[in-house]
């Protein structure tokens, strides 16, 4: 059974930084690409970052590049976001992802979510 457990998030002011962490359980965590992507109110749910499997490559959407860093620990089957410099329209339910392929067919798992509020 596919389990994606978060942890992290809450209230920051604009320019804090927040670590989010994803425990995952029930798959091979390494082969698996890991996503996070995000829901502000109003608007449809976006991809914030990616890492593939073993963490070969990482991909990010332009609003959050070089202040967001997708990371992972195979070991412990975790995958981490640290945001940092954060703004205002960051503020948003982030999201874990797990991209899973089943007899051909890509499903895609969700962990429970976590508001991410920046605001003074």
């Amino acid at each position: 059974q596919v389990q994606l457990v978060e942890s992290g998030g809450g209230l920051v002011q604009p320019g804090g930084s927040l670590r989010r962490a994803c425990a995952a359980s029930g798959f091979t965590f390494r082969t698996i690409t890991m996503s996070w992507y995000r829901q502000a109110p109003g608007k449809e749910r976006e991809l914030v970052a990616a890492s593939t499997r073993a963490g070969g490559s990482t991909n990010y959407a332009d609003s959050v590049k070089g202040r967001f860093t997708i990371s992972r620990d195979n070991a412990k089957s975790t995958v981490y976001l640290q945001m940092n410099s954060l703004k205002p329209e960051d503020t948003a339910v982030y999201y874990c992802n797990a991209l899973i392929w089943s007899s051909g067919t890509p499903v895609r798992y969700w962990g429970q979510g976590a508001q991410v509020t920046v605001s003074d």
